[in-house]
């Protein structure tokens, strides 16, 4: 494919391709690891009108109809939406909870194994072990988010529905009298439960950068402090949306006479029928998701409770999404914006922040891959390039059949320095079943972050190294 490359720094290149401009920010050495495959997906992208930004972070890597680590923006006036760009686990996303603990506290593998087996009491991590909290009212999550959950759980957390990117996204729930049962169903006992692929609950411990300690404390971070994150999405309630609404706007391609070179790449006006339907869906969907980081961090915090005593407390750092699309506020107008596989990262004094982190600019919150450290960023106003997007995570570098083909048993059990004293513990009762997750199936995320340190989107606060980890099964 023919296109010229504008360099801007060493970590951002402004790419023209034939139906428009892709934005690169990958240092030199992700930059030149990129497949020919992914600007083949970016220009059909592209072919979608009135195009106001597309780019791909570093983590960037092939998805269907759409590249994971994509930013892509319309306006709210004229412009499109896309469920192959929000992708289909609709509201995937990241949560940091806070901890008093000093890593040394979990020291002891015997501690950490019971703590492990302590949480999987309250987070079902079997696909088919239904959720604690059948009992409550699906219909208030998707409607309400956080403040449709009972005041029991609501109010669990320090910061629990001040510290997250958005506690309630409000949209037309009339919309919900449309969907099929079968979307009830299937989601109803799923909410706290963790869900399978790359998603997990990990323990960590921080590590300050030198040059944020200001900023880290204010946070409430210290080194050698015990955080947990956890990975998870919107379950069946997203991931059916997003399958029966593809195959809607697919229909009204058709009809429309509207045809992409890449037939897994659905699109329509946000002012359509469809794209609205498709708009006020979502956002239910959204609140499912935000609501099922927040009670599995309910589940962990009952888990630890039954080690370190019942006023175990565990405060909410922060509660962000990389799958979405979201009306935004940019250039004095409305925009939609889209990011598969992309973090919102805003810097100190933006109107968009939550007023908690006004001040400061919002934990941007980036996994690693599985025994590799995460990281916790923060948006700088150089951001604003790139609609203040940065990476969503590692990002995968080879599929799951290639990493289990290539990668030995042994590979992840010296990853995971099985048998040593800082073992990374896992509750998977072998390694077998974590070939695929294990850190040959992804990047060096230690180049993705120096990408988008060096592009001058965002800067380290603090590196959070791998203690245990629980993984769905």
């Amino acid at each position: 494919m023919n296109k010229e490359v504008k360099k801007h720094n060493n970590a951002h290149r402004e790419i023209t391709l034939p139906n428009g401009k892709l934005h690169v920010f990958a240092n030199e050495r992700v930059f030149h690891s990129l497949e020919e495959k992914v600007y083949e997906m970016a220009d059909n992208n592209l072919r979608i009108p009135r195009n106001v930004h597309m780019s791909y972070t570093p983590d960037a890597h092939v998805g269907v109809g759409t590249c994971i680590g994509t930013t892509a923006v319309w306006k709210m006036s004229d412009g499109f939406i896309s469920p192959s760009i929000v992708g289909v686990d609709i509201g995937c996303g990241m949560r940091v909870h806070l901890t008093s603990l000093h890593k040394d506290q979990l020291k002891d593998k015997n501690v950490k194994r019971s703590l492990i087996e302590a949480i999987e009491k309250y987070v079902p991590t079997n696909e088919r072990t239904n959720s604690h909290y059948a009992s409550i009212d699906l219909q208030e999550v998707v409607t309400n988010g956080l403040e449709g959950l009972p005041s029991l759980y609501k109010d669990a957390f320090e910061g629990a529905v001040t510290k997250v990117e958005n506690a309630q996204f409000k949209f037309d729930a009339q919309y919900l009298k449309i969907l099929p049962q079968k979307i009830w169903k299937n989601a109803h006992g799923q909410l706290g439960t963790l869900g399978g692929g790359n998603h997990f609950i990990e323990l960590q411990y921080v590590e300050i950068d030198e040059g944020n300690h200001e900023v880290a404390e204010k946070w409430g971070l210290f080194d050698g402090q015990v955080v947990v994150m956890i990975h998870s999405g919107s379950r069946a309630w997203g991931a059916m949306l997003g399958r029966e609404y593809t195959k809607l706007f697919k229909e009204a391609m058709n009809m429309w006479g509207i045809a992409n070179p890449d037939p897994a790449l659905m699109y329509a006006p946000i002012n359509s029928s469809e794209g609205q339907t498709y708009l006020n869906l979502m956002y239910s969907a959204l609140n499912f998701a935000v609501s099922n980081r927040h009670m599995i961090a309910y589940g962990v915090q009952q888990g630890f409770r039954e080690i370190f005593g019942s006023e175990f407390q565990m405060p909410v750092l922060y509660d962000l999404m990389h799958n979405y699309g979201l009306k935004e506020f940019h250039r004095n107008q409305p925009m939609f914006v889209h990011r598969k596989g992309a973090t919102r990262a805003l810097p100190k004094g933006h109107f968009l922040n939550v007023p908690a982190y006004k001040a400061t600019g919002h934990p941007a919150l980036i996994p690693g891959s599985m025994a590799t450290a995460s990281y916790i960023m923060l948006g700088q106003d150089a951001g604003q390039k790139n609609f203040y997007s940065i990476c969503h995570g590692a990002g995968r570098v080879r599929s799951r059949r290639a990493t289990k083909e290539l990668i030995t048993i042994d590979q992840v059990a010296q990853s995971m320095r099985v048998g040593e004293d800082d073992e990374i513990l896992v509750n998977h009762r072998t390694l077998e079943g974590l070939v695929d997750e294990s850190k040959y199936a992804y990047k060096d995320v230690d180049q993705i972050i120096d990408s988008i340190v060096e592009s001058g989107l965002a800067n380290v606060v603090a590196k959070c190294n791998p203690l245990a980890v629980i993984k769905g099964m």
